[in-house]
């Protein structure tokens, strides 16, 4: 039996959780499914996916997390759609550009930047 089965939650750290929470839910299409504020220094908000798989929960309580510093990796199962869908609701898209997993693995991506600047990669998938 192996020590841990399942990976759960991706949490990262937000300076401004209404413009997270908006580019999250309203850009990358993610579904709240829940939003936990005490005050805006405790507040969480967690995010599923449509075919489901890690939550990525966001929150303005730091601790040991500095906003901008993570490095998200999405698929999309029709690449070039979504590479215009971002671009058309104001997402700074790279161009679409091929090989992310090294010399002729043919994997076709392009990325961009959340606003604090983690870095969102989306591949084919």
């Amino acid at each position: 039996m192996p020590t841990i089965n399942k990976f759960m939650m991706l949490q990262m750290a937000v300076s401004d959780m209404p413009q997270a929470k908006s580019f999250y839910a309203d850009k990358l299409g993610l579904e709240v499914t829940a939003d936990y504020r005490q005050d805006d220094d405790n507040w969480w908000v967690s995010l599923s996916l449509p075919e489901g798989g890690v939550t990525v929960t966001l929150t303005t309580h730091h601790a040991h997390m500095k906003p901008g510093t993570a490095t998200l990796y999405f698929a999309a199962s029709d690449l070039q759609a979504s590479h215009k869908e971002l671009g058309d609701k104001g997402v700074k898209v790279s161009d679409i550009q091929d090989d992310l997993h090294g010399p002729g693995s043919g994997t076709k991506w392009f990325n961009f930047t959340d606003p604090d600047g983690s870095l969102i990669h989306v591949e084919q998938a």
